[in-house]
């Protein structure tokens, strides 16, 4: 059993190391735009009288960085040789981001707006397994080329994250001798809808509330009269480009269908194994840098003429935040390596309870590590001259977001007690 790490993902880092040093650090370093990320991060990147949204001066730098990426082959990474890519597999996706997010706050790498030089494309994933031909074409190169950006409508107020009750509904309506649908509800956290061209809206159009059969996804035009965003949720951590939206007497061809009639929750689920291991993977990542953060400013720091890392209640919760990232980052790199192994529904049915430990550990562990980085520099780690106040209001919402952890702890003790997963023929055998 070889736990080194692959010879060629090393030279990788090596590379992409090279190019952050050549090409995003001058850039993040230009025309002051060392203001979204030093202590001026949440105003230099929030439009304040404009419903909190990003600033198109932050959002442009974004585009620029990872324009630059993209000309020098990282952006694209993750994604199919035949869109541009490399084939990027889950663990060097996984090594990647940790190393990153090890890194600090920086233009190489901000999850906030889900950006980073080596991207995440859930939409690949998604346009693959149920797009038409002919929406691959026009979503898939369209979303490399800014021509097309999907939100996702999932999520709705009264039901966060039991997707199975949907009170957005879509019928069967025919206009001109066409077949299609009408369709009307209204759905929370539709990130991204301030720049998207299209919304992936999930509804109902057969079965009872609860049942997972009878959901449909429609690709809807961001900019039909009869999508509306209400308003734009302010969070914790600023900007927002999180609305609630409304979908009035809205109606689609059939041509607007992704995937299957009643099989759209699949879809739902499709990439979510993929975002949570290298989600995880960037929280331990955020974890390591505010653990390392805190050990040098306690050997720097002398209180009373003596180093503060001398005192056992500054070492001990450090040492226990490290034992924690050192057991996590060979977890998530031995589970992101077995994802490599597996088709995509083998994952599914036995892997997907592993993927769930890292993702909801490592959210919770990145959280008490910048708390404790906060407590560990005193009065200047509780400023904004320190990250780890955004680390924190960061990576507080993955406890939430991509599955809320107390959703992936059930999804765990669903493998753990058989009640799903490999084990459920072992304990249906007993009963």
């Amino acid at each position: 059993m070889d736990f080194d790490l692959p010879q060629d993902l090393l030279a990788y880092l090596d590379e992409l190391d090279a190019f952050i040093d050549a090409e995003i650090k001058p850039l993040e370093q230009q025309d002051d735009n060392i203001r979204f990320f030093d202590h001026r991060r949440e105003w230099a990147r929030t439009d304040f009288e404009n419903d909190g949204l990003p600033r198109h001066e932050w959002e442009a730098l974004l585009v620029e960085a990872s324009k630059r990426a993209d000309k020098a082959g990282h952006w694209r990474f993750s994604a199919p040789k035949k869109y541009g890519g490399k084939d990027g597999s889950n663990l060097w996706m996984a090594v990647i981001r940790d190393r990153f997010a090890a890194k600090g706050l920086g233009l190489h790498n901000d999850l906030q707006n889900e950006h980073s030089i080596v991207g995440n494309f859930p939409f690949v994933a998604m346009f693959e397994h149920f797009g038409t031909e002919a929406q691959q074409k026009e979503f898939i190169f369209g979303g490399f080329e800014r021509t097309r950006r999907t939100a996702f409508g999932l999520t709705e107020p009264d039901h966060g994250s039991d997707a199975t009750h949907m009170e957005t509904r879509a019928v069967r309506e025919q206009r001109d001798g066409v077949d299609g649908w009408l369709i009307n509800g209204e759905k929370m956290w539709t990130t991204g809808m301030h720049v998207a061209t299209h919304v992936a809206c999930f509804a109902r159009t057969s079965g009872e509330d609860g049942a997972a059969r009878g959901i449909t996804c429609f690709l809807i035009p961001a900019d039909h009269p009869g999508v509306k965003v209400e308003e734009y949720l302010w969070t914790f951590n600023m900007p927002t480009d999180h609305p609630r939206v409304s979908f009035t007497n809205i109606w689609v061809s059939d041509e607007a269908l992704l995937g299957p009639v009643d099989g759209g929750l699949a879809i739902a689920q499709s990439f979510v194994h993929q975002n949570r291991i290298r989600q995880a993977a960037s929280s331990l990542g955020a974890a390591t840098f505010c653990v390392e953060q805190s050990v040098q400013y306690a050997r720097e720091r002398k209180p009373f003429g003596e180093e503060l890392a001398r005192n056992q209640a500054i070492q001990f919760p450090l040492v226990e935040l490290a034992t924690q990232c050192e057991m996590l980052r060979a977890l998530i790199y031995k589970t992101a390596w077995q994802m490599d192994k597996m088709e995509h529904k083998q994952v599914e049915r036995d892997l997907s309870d592993k993927i769930s430990m890292c993702n909801y550990w490592a959210n919770r562990l990145c959280c008490e590590a910048a708390d404790r980085a906060i407590q560990v520099h005193g009065g200047i780690g509780y400023s904004r001259h320190k990250p780890f106040e955004h680390i924190y209001r960061h990576h507080r919402r993955y406890r939430i977001t991509e599955g809320a952890e107390e959703i992936q702890m059930r999804k765990v003790a669903g493998y753990l007690f058989g009640y799903m997963g490999p084990r459920k023929a072992q304990y249906a055998s007993k009963g």
